[in-house]
């Protein structure tokens, strides 16, 4: 495939990804653990020796991966926080690492008994206060996530990248690499769940790294460490992943624009507090969001009705489209009441998570507007 082809057309080919045995447009799926050796026990494939390192299935996924990133090479692992993990592992015991807070919870908890388990001095501050942290503190690492969940808070990459010599790790799950590429505003790596939009049908768990420094001696420790721990995606999970990101520029495109109608129209109702969306004029983050992101800025959003936990509850239980459920980014309209799912984080109580699909757009806010009176 042209190397100069764009996002759509890197995804509708699976960067030109077919089954050259039968002739097929669509590439196979092979879910052996094993390859065959010759009479001198020579490889028949030399690429392909045993699947905890070798797999078509997943080398087709992590290269539309890396062609949608922009980056010189990508490693799929079986879950986000499998991702992330294997970046935390390359820190040295002893080091420090600058973490955004107010990102998911997940994400936060893992990493603070990581650093404890391993003596790794743990700095967390809020976005507004990261640049300065970084201008002042030396650190081996630093990790943040734009825009945030489920606060929606972006950070600036280059500012940042300005700012500091460490490692500097994306997670940019909320965005995708079709609305923003983080290596282009100067971060090392980025991560995704890829259990989110780059799935986008909420049926995959899967996590990714790319980076823009393939000959990295972290990068090498991150390939290292998922070969010998086994944080290996599956082929069958790889194949399906192939599969859902053919459509992928389609489903950001038409859940970014869902997603700005809704986020405008839930700020002007009556019942409604504030809404937490990059894409809105009012938000704090939007100028820095507008300069790194193109083309839209995502499906995430969070509502803080008018009221308290009574009146937030009483609105998800009355949401007919929007399912109660957990994770962002598929092609159904998810919504959660964050207080309910980590009350120990200080989230508001009448903060209301939103995953935005593709349903249609009226239909959606006709539920909003059902739900808020």
């Amino acid at each position: 495939m042209d190397k100069n082809a764009k996002p759509a057309t890197i995804a509708a080919h699976a960067a030109g990804a077919v089954d050259p045995q039968s002739g097929g447009v669509v590439p196979a799926l092979q879910p052996s653990t094993t390859y065959l050796r010759d009479e001198d026990y020579a490889l028949v494939r030399p690429d392909n020796i045993y699947s905890r390192s070798d797999s078509d299935n997943l080398r087709q996924a992590e290269e539309v991966l890396r062609r949608l990133e922009g980056a010189q090479d990508t490693l799929l692992f079986p879950s986000g926080m499998a991702a992330i993990a294997a970046v935390f592992r390359t820190l040295p015991n002893g080091g420090s690492a600058i973490v955004q807070s107010g990102i998911y919870w997940g994400t936060t908890a893992w990493i603070r008994e990581f650093c404890a388990r391993r003596q790794i001095d743990l700095i967390e501050v809020d976005a507004d206060a990261l640049l300065a942290t970084c201008q002042t503190t030396k650190a081996d690492m630093v990790f943040v996530e734009t825009p945030s969940n489920p606060w929606l808070k972006t950070v600036d990459l280059r500012a940042i990248r300005a700012a500091t010599s460490a490692t500097l790790v994306v997670d940019a799950t909320a965005a995708t690499p079709i609305l923003m590429r983080g290596l282009d505003f100067g971060a090392d790596i980025v991560m995704h769940s890829a259990t989110k939009g780059i799935n986008g049908h909420s049926d995959v768990l899967a996590g990714v790294l790319s980076t823009g420094a393939a000959d990295a001696q972290i990068w090498d420790m991150i390939r290292t460490d998922r070969k010998m721990a086994g944080a290996i995606l599956g082929p069958f999970e790889a194949w399906m992943l192939t599969r859902a990101m053919r459509t992928l520029p389609l489903r950001v495109e038409r859940m970014s624009q869902n997603a700005q109608a809704l986020a405008e129209h839930l700020l002007a109702h009556g019942g409604v507090k504030d809404v937490f969306y990059p894409g809105l004029p009012s938000h704090p983050g939007h100028d820095v969001a507008q300069s790194q992101m193109s083309g839209g800025y995502g499906s995430l959003l969070s509502v803080l009705v008018k009221g308290g936990k009574t009146d937030a509850l009483l609105v998800v239980g009355k949401l007919k489209l929007f399912l109660r459920a957990t994770s962002l980014g598929g092609v159904e309209s998810l919504v959660e009441h964050r207080h309910t799912i980590e009350p120990h984080t200080g989230i508001p109580e009448n903060l209301i998570r939103v995953s935005v699909g593709i349903e249609d757009i009226g239909d959606l806010i006709g539920d909003w507007d059902q739900a808020l009176d």
